[in-house]
């Protein structure tokens, strides 16, 4: 059953219809042919905070961009030196990806700014909305970058990173769209953690979970970290395969594919001990240009990703990874090599904040569960800087980064309820 079938919306009649208008323009604005491309610090993505900001503007809110570049719009409390209520996601995309895949959490800020102002009772602190850019690491290979300008947590060599997609340096493409780079690159704390009192964000689930139990919503109890190699090489010897019998033989392939059953088999006795866990090799690949049906390989590709809420149980796969690259290289005399290990770390949302949304829930009558989240989110960014945060899952078939994501309007209305609700608690006190 629909959230819109168990209790009325708190937005009026006309709601549904304004999220509908401002998702179709930022498809619009940014449909590639199949899905859409936001690609960070790209001119689409700078058009899609336009969108966004013109609509901030039309709701009476007071906008700007801050060094960094994302787009912040403000409803003033009455005691401005109280911290802010701080709410949003991102607006970049990967590659052909879905419409939702944090627009929603940008709308469902908008929406919740302009319900606390439509009802024109002072709230005695500030809520402020943020449109964060860069979150996706699919053009720079790293995740959290508008985010993570905010805290001084980039290094000057990640400045330095080229893009996927045409080669591009991230200073430059940053630059081009108006971040203050020196400032970025001398690692200067751009958002006092002190001046914001929570960070709430609301996202699609990119998972099944939701779906599965029939729930429009969640309550995120934290966000996976992980440990990522985006090029792992296992080289070995090539040889006829008819003529090089398996004791003889230095098989790249059979290699790469003993070390992920092993991995396979760590998983599974590290799930039955109670971690939270999950690995994948996305990315698998031989050399096209001597790849041969009679021929062994002596080379193959892989990328590796492991995550886990826990920072512990992190290290402890990745050491049995490592651990692995070792035991297979001796029995299939192959040899692995490594590119630089690429680490984003995990978070726990605060637990008053997970109390206050699932009482929110209750309040609105609205099924929900308290769920970790698997992805990576700006969520985590804020909770390392030492502000309370805290999210908001809804329902979303077909998974994410595809063009096929299916969140409908009611369930995120239901998002918006819960998160208006608690919002609007924390905004009086």
């Amino acid at each position: 059953m629909s959230a819109s079938a168990v209790r009325e919306p708190q937005g009026g009649v006309g709601e549904r219809d304004g999220l509908a208008g401002l998702f179709d323009a930022l498809r619009q604005a940014s449909f590639d042919g199949v899905g859409v491309s936001r690609l960070a610090y790209s001119q689409t993505e700078s058009l899609v905070l336009d969108i966004v900001e013109a609509e901030a503007k039309r709701i009476g809110l007071r906008t700007e961009r801050d060094a960094a570049a994302n787009l912040v719009a403000t409803l003033p409390g009455a005691d401005e030196g109280l911290p802010y209520i701080a709410c949003g996601s991102h607006v970049d995309s990967v590659p052909q990806g879905g419409n939702f895949d944090g627009a929603a959490g940008v709308v469902a800020a908008l929406a919740v700014l302009r319900r606390l102002k439509a009802a024109n009772v002072p709230l005695r602190r500030g809520v402020k909305l943020f449109a964060l850019r860069g979150e996706e690491s699919a053009r720079f290979g790293k995740p959290y970058l508008g985010s993570s300008c905010l805290f001084g947590k980039l290094a000057p060599s990640d400045l330095d990173i080229k893009a996927e997609n045409d080669g591009r340096v991230l200073r430059d493409c940053m630059r081009e769209v108006g971040v203050d780079v020196d400032r970025v690159a001398a690692g200067d704390v751009l958002l006092d953690p002190k001046s914001v009192a929570a960070w709430v964000e609301l996202h699609i689930e990119q998972g099944p979970v939701l779906v599965a139990r029939n729930l429009p919503i969640g309550v995120v109890t934290g966000i996976r970290g992980n440990i990522r190699h985006r090029a792992v090489e296992c080289v070995g010897q090539a040889g006829h395969s008819g003529a090089v019998p398996r004791w003889l033989r230095h098989d790249a392939v059979f290699g790469m594919c003993e070390l992920i059953a092993h991995m396979d088999q760590h998983w599974r006795t590290l799930l039955e001990r109670g971690h939270d866990l999950v690995l994948t090799s996305g990315i698998v690949a031989t050399d096209a240009r001597v790849n041969a049906i009679a021929r062994i390989p002596e080379f193959v590709r892989f990328a590796f990703e492991i995550r886990s809420q826990s920072k512990a149980t992190l290290a402890d796969a990745y050491k049995l990874f490592r651990d692995e690259c070792v035991a297979v290289s001796k029995e299939r005399g192959v040899a692995f090599r490594f590119d630089d290990k690429v680490e984003a770390a995990g978070a726990a949302m605060d637990r008053p904040w997970v109390d206050r949304l699932t009482a929110a829930a209750a309040r609105l009558n609205l099924p929900t569960e308290t769920i970790p989240s698997g992805a990576g989110h700006d969520a985590a960014v804020f909770a390392n800087a030492g502000v309370p945060s805290a999210m908001i899952f809804v329902r979303n078939q077909n998974g994410s980064h595809n063009p096929h994501e299916a969140m409908d309007l009611p369930d995120l209305i239901a998002g918006i309820d819960v998160m208006h609700d608690a919002i609007r608690e924390a905004a009086a006190q």
